[in-house]
């Protein structure tokens, strides 16, 4: 970053980003950036372990959530010239939001999650306002006459005190959030999918009884946005080499966490956590006799290798409700399928891994309830009517939820845990697919 020859005051820094172009960055926003606290997310790798199959995708939460702020700052500007009582105040706010969204990440991005929600009730959105109120990035906010606690709650979209619509910029289905990750994680994975006209989106934001609505003439790009959303989901986020080395990882991560304490929640613990420190820690353990380490050591160094576990069983149900999640997402449910797999290959059960990754086709809102429908704006008759998602001749065909039911194994028990998946499946009236 360096300080840019501009007569602007409230400029102190620009950022050049491969996605946007030059990024301008405000005092306050500059200083948020240059602490300790917000550089950690440099080390934190926005996809986790999606590089081991799209070699590209390196990029961080770093220059994400800087990605995140600068649209951010572009739907400031364009409500604001729509007269939507939308002024420099509230764009200054809801910039350092987005800005600050992601600093409660753990290592690995969203696959830390997965361990948090099997030994904690804390999110990475509680651990997001938790960050900005305890550190010195809530000093630096109220030194410049911001609440920390507000702006803390509009980083999670989840601001009472302020408008809906502010809450849904920053978290809702027409986020700064999921357009600055499709563009951002397509053009480093390499992938087409994501490359989205989302200024043609923002351009047409309009504020329709407190909640963002976009005009009738955007709303093929907006079908686009959320097919690309989808096509991500399938081609990279739900890659089934990604979710092998995503599972490895977590698997790693809860097994070594009595010896490390990766899940201690205090700030001096969590701060220092990112990718690497955290798979060296794992590395490094002394696991004496203890079978969890040493399955744990084994499994990082594998990570780090790349001797990923191998996919011998698929199947993808896309519905309008939760059927794989509800059914197999159960930990009872996993173990107990697990098991019998295990004994009808003649493996241990820990060399059988079943994964049923869920995401809803179209995103929640900030409220995190199912994104239904879009108000839409037709200018020429002065009116604004809700149009709901299943009635949208494509969003609606992919509308529901990717229910992805996976088993995994270790390449020397292949051949094995296949055929003994097979007859598990087949017993239970599913139909199998081979995988090579």
């Amino acid at each position: 970053m360096k300080t840019p020859s501009k007569k602007r005051a409230s400029i102190r820094a620009e950022i050049r980003d491969p996605i946007h172009g030059y990024i301008y960055a405000t005092e306050v926003e500059r200083k948020i950036i240059d602490t300790a606290t917000f550089q950690r997310l440099r080390r934190i790798r926005q996809l986790a372990g999606c590089h081991l199959v799209y070699p590209g995708g390196q990029h961080s939460r770093f220059e994400h959530v800087i990605g995140c702020m600068f649209l951010t700052g572009r739907v400031g500007e364009v409500l604001s010239a729509k007269r939507f009582g939308f002024g420099d105040e509230e764009i200054r706010r809801l910039r350092v939001a987005a800005l600050l969204h992601d600093v409660g990440h753990g290592p690995f991005s969203h696959v830390f999650e997965e361990v948090m929600a099997g030994k904690t009730e804390f999110t990475h959105e509680d651990m997001t306002q938790k960050i900005i109120r305890e550190t010195e990035i809530g000093d630096i906010l109220e030194s410049y006459g911001l609440s920390k606690k507000r702006v803390g709650e509009l980083a999670v979209g989840k601001a009472t005190q302020e408008r809906r619509y502010m809450n849904e910029v920053i978290g809702g289905g027409l986020s700064v959030d999921i357009m600055d990750y499709l563009l951002r994680d397509s053009y480093f994975t390499g992938v087409e999918y994501g490359r989205v006209d989302v200024h043609r989106i923002i351009n047409s934001f309009e504020i329709v009884k407190d909640s963002l609505a976009i005009s009738q003439a955007a709303l093929f790009a907006f079908e686009a946005l959320m097919i690309a959303r989808y096509e991500m989901f399938r081609a990279v986020y739900f890659h089934r080499t990604v979710r092998a080395a995503e599972l490895m990882i977590v698997k790693a991560m809860s097994l070594a966490d009595k010896a490390l304490h990766l899940t201690d929640l205090s700030l001096e613990n969590y701060l220092q956590l990112t990718d690497e420190v955290t798979l060296d820690r794992i590395v490094r353990l002394d696991v004496g006799s203890d079978p969890e380490l040493k399955l744990a050591k084994s499994l990082a160094l594998d990570y780090q290798g790349r001797k990923l576990l191998k996919c011998v069983f698929e199947r993808t149900v896309q519905g309008k409700d939760k059927f794989l999640a509800s059914i197999f997402n159960q930990k009872s449910f996993r173990d107990q399928l697990s098991s019998q797999i295990a004994q009808s290959a003649r493996v241990p059960q820990s060399e059988v891994y079943v994964d049923v990754p869920t995401a809803p086709s179209v995103p929640v809102s900030s409220t995190r309830e199912s994104f239904k429908g879009i108000t839409v704006v037709n200018k020429r008759v002065s009116g604004a009517t809700q149009v709901a998602i299943e009635d949208m001749p494509l969003i609606g065909t992919i509308a529901g939820f990717m229910d992805v039911l996976r088993v995994y194994t270790s390449e020397k028990n292949r051949a094995k845990v296949q055929k003994a998946t097979a007859t598990v499946f087949q017993a239970e009236g599913f139909e199998t697919k081979v995988l090579t």
